[in-house]
């Protein structure tokens, strides 16, 4: 007697079989809404390069907040955008440092409610766009970027913040902050490390969203190349993954996302943190662009982008389309 036919069919033909027998599941508690906050505006100002999003006011930023908790979404990413730039990022760790006020208004209206999470670098801060002070060869200083992080992790933690999120990409990054942290008493402020950040081209509508231009020549001083990851290498992110884990990391991320789902995939393999992955500014802009012009279903797209990411492994996802995703789901339910 031979065995029955295969028909995988079977189990896809309606809605209510697909959804009984789905491996992947989104849900509002996956998503993280990166949000930008400036220095001195009235009125929040719309990013051209990234549809739907705005450089929020403090108040503005509060009114969204309170409306993502509304909606369910259990965290935020904070980046601040200062007035003034100078060589060294000093607006990163000043008390009344753009970030630091903010987070101070967030605490103090949702209290213990959502995770309040702050990214962790000085390239918003230096009128130079890079992520630490430059040595006189133009490349960034590695061991006095560390110290600048370690101040930063320190005023971030007194305004309030939940989580500190280090993007630099510098080596020893996280043990300087972990260390910082726990000689001013924050041991409960937690780390995400931006572990396995690649130079990648799809950063540019995010560098318009906090008003970053790179200095120097392209290929030497004018990228990042020289401290984020090759996009070309995945076993080197395992490298970065362990070592920031050693260092503290509470949880990491790779960044970006949807071209890097073989490293998400490989990163939750290999560690037994979360796991977080950055859909980040030009993925979400290339959806909305090619929505606008009728080329996809934007709502279809970011939900299989964010499923894809979570299938490969991430845990959580930070993504632009937070508020719109959550939008959907509370509509599904």
């Amino acid at each position: 007697m031979g065995f029955p036919e295969q028909r995988p069919r079977r189990l896809r033909r309606s809605a209510a079989l697909r959804r009984l027998v789905a491996e992947t599941r989104i849900s509002v508690d996956d998503l993280v809404a990166p949000l930008f906050v400036r220095e001195g505006i009235a009125e929040p100002v719309p990013i051209a390069s990234m549809p739907g999003v705005v450089q929020h006011t403090r108040e503005s930023l509060r009114r969204e907040v309170v409306e993502l908790r509304a909606l369910g979404v259990p965290a935020v990413i904070l980046f601040g955008v200062p007035k003034a730039k100078d060589p060294q990022g000093s607006g990163a760790w000043d008390a009344e440092g753009i970030v630091q006020l903010a987070i101070g208004d967030l605490r103090a209206e949702v209290g213990s409610e959502m995770v309040l999470m702050a990214d962790l670098c000085l390239d918003e801060y230096t009128d130079h766009g890079h992520c630490g002070p430059l040595r006189a060869d133009g490349e960034v200083d590695n061991d006095t970027t560390l110290g600048l992080y370690a101040r930063v992790a320190a005023a971030q933690a007194a305004a309030g913040v939940d989580v500190c999120a280090p993007s630099g990409m510098m080596d020893g990054q996280v043990a300087a902050i972990r260390a910082a942290l726990d000689a001013e008493g924050a041991t409960d402020v937690g780390i995400l490390a931006y572990s396995a950040k690649y130079a990648s081209a799809l950063y540019g509508p995010f560098r318009d969203a906090v008003d970053v231009t790179i200095s120097g020549a392209p290929g030497a001083a004018g990228d990042r190349c020289g401290y984020q990851q090759d996009w070309r290498n995945a076993r080197e992110a395992l490298v970065e993954l362990r070592a920031d884990v050693s260092e503290g990391a509470d949880m990491v991320m790779v960044k970006p996302a949807m071209a890097y789902l073989d490293v998400v995939a490989a990163a939750r393999a290999e560690v037994d943190v979360p796991v977080a992955a950055y859909h980040v500014s030009g993925e979400y802009s290339m959806v909305m662009a090619a929505g606008e012009r009728g080329w996809l279903d934007t709502d279809a797209v970011a939900l299989e982008h964010v499923g894809a990411i979570r299938r490969a492994g991430a845990d959580f996802v930070l993504t632009y389309f937070a508020r719109r995703l959550a939008e959907i789901l509370a509509g599904a339910s």
